[in-house]
């Protein structure tokens, strides 16, 4: 005896599944969709990303690095669009990211045990799929990024008094800036690339002192990538709040409280 498919939502795809298997899908494309909008935004107004009160130095993680004052000139849009490409990219191609937006926006498939809106699956070996094999570039791309980050996080923790002389202190953008590029960075480093980069060529992680020295890199990445997921999640989460709350402050809305 067989058991017809049953459909767990009206208008879905087919499937045995009674369960509600359609709510990540859904709210992982309502979180995705979110953060895109936002981003955009944010990106494209151009203006608001600087926070200088009181001294600070917080510059929103969307226009890092600061290529107006590298560069000294105005483009016809926003320099954000420079920069959002590289870890844009590593996202959009990370396995992760790509299994998230798949079975969000594409129902390809939707979920485990539930059929795809579409038949025919060739995997990423074929246009337009084929390009996702690009992620180990965009890792190498966000990596410098990242590293402007880090020099942001850096500033952030120095303020500028009144006769010009920096002096270290601690703002709560200060704490916000740093915890971000942490999230950004457990992420980043916790990339399927690195691991192959580090290890994943080694035949013999015993053999020779280097190969037992990029057995232990590997390790240490590999543990990163357990939580790779989460990680995703809370970096972007952290990012958006980071620029927001340098936004708002930069608009005036309020001051940053210095806490030392």
């Amino acid at each position: 005896m067989t058991t017809a498919p049953v459909s767990a939502a009206p208008g879905s795809v087919r499937t045995l599944r009674r369960d509600a298997w359609w709510l990540t899908p859904l709210a992982t494309g309502v979180g995705l969709t979110v953060f895109g909008v936002y981003a955009l935004v944010a990106a494209g107004e151009g203006s608001h990303y600087l926070y200088t009160g009181g001294g600070a130095h917080y510059l929103s993680p969307f226009y890092s690095p600061d290529l107006k004052s590298m560069l000294g000139f105005n483009p016809p849009f926003s320099f954000a669009f420079f920069i959002l490409w590289a870890p844009l990219g590593l996202r959009a191609t990370c396995y992760y990211y790509r299994k998230a937006y798949y079975r969000s926006f594409f129902w390809s498939p939707p979920a485990c045990a539930v059929r795809g809106a579409s038949r025919r699956y060739s995997g990423e070996s074929r246009l337009p799929l084929v390009l996702q094999n690009v992620h180990r570039y965009f890792f190498y791309f966000a990596t410098i990024v990242l590293g402007f980050l880090w020099y942001d996080a850096g500033r952030a923790f120095f303020f500028r008094s009144g006769d010009g002389s920096l002096h270290f202190g601690i703002g709560l953008g200060s704490i916000g800036m740093l915890v971000n590029v942490l999230a950004l960075s457990f992420f980043t480093f916790g990339c399927n690339s690195l691991r192959h980069l580090v290890g994943g060529r080694l035949d013999c992680f015993t053999c020779t002192r280097s190969a037992r020295a990029g057995h232990k890199l590997w390790l240490g990445v590999t543990r990163l990538n357990l939580g790779h997921t989460q990680l995703a999640w809370i970096s972007l989460a952290t990012v958006a709040f980071t620029d927001l709350y340098i936004r708002l402050a930069a608009y005036g809305v309020f001051q940053d409280p210095r806490i030392f």
